[in-house]
């Protein structure tokens, strides 16, 4: 039997999170050795984004852990308690991480991340208003800027289209200028409304 119809037989065709009926897709929870059934979970699009950090976490959302924590799937577990300790803030966050027990091994694997060093806080790509940005979207500079190494100078109110996200830095951003590929830091967009 595949993996994936392994994992839709496990999981009911449900996210194994919050249970919703869809679209799933299998995520891998990191980091893992080998594929298989213990470490790759059947997950919805908005559990996979927030696991991801590339949107802000919901707390509301989240609130499906205090069921999901009591997963016999190994996997299951260690998204839920890193998700729990993201959100430990909240009461019922805390409430839930005293109660929940993982094995020795599972606990070692939901720390190898260091999400639970961290407040949960997420960095997304945001313009200069603190609207979140995404691959492919349009934006308007706020400021005339000199780009190093060229002669060439994006004026202020020029519009670039199909950003892509600079992956490790949240405030950088890749668009062509006159036929020019360049970074431009965010802080100096506005994002276009369509």
């Amino acid at each position: 039997m595949k993996l994936e119809e392994q994992l839709l037989e496990r999981s009911g065709n449900k996210c194994e999170i919050c249970q919703s009926a869809g679209p799933l897709k299998p995520y891998e929870v990191p980091p893992a050795a080998q594929n298989n059934a213990d470490n790759m979970i059947l997950i919805c699009d908005k559990c996979r984004m927030q696991l991801d950090k590339k949107e802000e976490p919901d707390s509301q959302h989240w609130r499906c852990l205090s069921e999901a924590m009591w997963s016999e799937v190994p996997g299951v577990q260690v998204v839920a308690w890193r998700m729990l300790n993201r959100l430990r803030s909240e009461s019922w966050a805390a409430d839930n991480l005293e109660m929940m027990y993982l094995s020795d091994e599972n606990l070692s694997w939901a720390k190898l991340t260091g999400d639970h060093e961290n407040d949960g806080t997420v960095d997304l790509h945001k313009d200069c208003n603190g609207a979140q940005l995404q691959n492919g979207d349009s934006v308007i500079l706020i400021k005339s800027l000199d780009v190093k190494g060229s002669t060439l100078n994006a004026k202020m109110g020029s519009v670039v289209k199909n950003i892509r996200l600079v992956e490790d830095n949240t405030e950088q951003i890749e668009g062509k200028i006159e036929g020019q590929q360049i970074v431009i830091l965010t802080k100096y967009v506005r994002k276009q409304n369509s």
